[in-house]
């Protein structure tokens, strides 16, 4: 019988850096790596995808350890961070092409009960991030008006 783990899905995936320090063959100096985070993100990158480019292309392990400041840190303090954190738009673009695909599918259940975990997700994470002031108490979350954004 095959092992059973509580892990529904696969183990895969990066494991972070299991040392807390800078790494002695790093070449790049705090000042670096704050101008490479906001030149790739005036390029248009994501935060997530900042620290991937970073780590698989310059080998930067992690920027936290190099500048003491995390990537949204860095892009707040230049300007450029995202008005609605990367986790929740990217919640919402699933809503948006799960609502495309009801409307084409109409009898498609699965897809209805998907909508509806997803947008409590979005529902629980927009609650999340007012309490803790990353998001104005004002904002609001319908589906039209990000329907016309993306």
């Amino acid at each position: 019988m095959p092992h059973r783990s509580r892990h529904k899905r696969g183990s895969s995936g990066s494991t972070r850096p299991a040392t807390k320090t800078i790494p002695p063959w790093l070449s790049y100096t705090p000042e670096d790596v704050e101008r490479l985070v906001v030149e790739l993100a005036r390029r248009g990158f994501t935060p997530s995808m900042i620290g991937v480019i970073l780590r698989d292309q310059y080998g930067i392990p992690l920027v936290k350890v190099v500048t003491n400041k995390r990537i949204t840190e860095i892009l707040s303090e230049n300007g450029l961070k995202p008005q609605i954190p990367e986790d929740l738009m990217a919640l919402i673009r699933r809503a948006i092409n799960i609502r495309r695909h009801l409307e084409e599918h109409p009898k498609d259940m699965s897809a209805k009960r998907g909508l509806i975990l997803t947008e409590s997700k979005i529902h629980r994470l927009i609650k999340y991030y007012k309490r803790t002031g990353v998001l104005p108490q004002d904002f609001t979350y319908s589906p039209e008006r990000f329907a016309m954004a993306t």
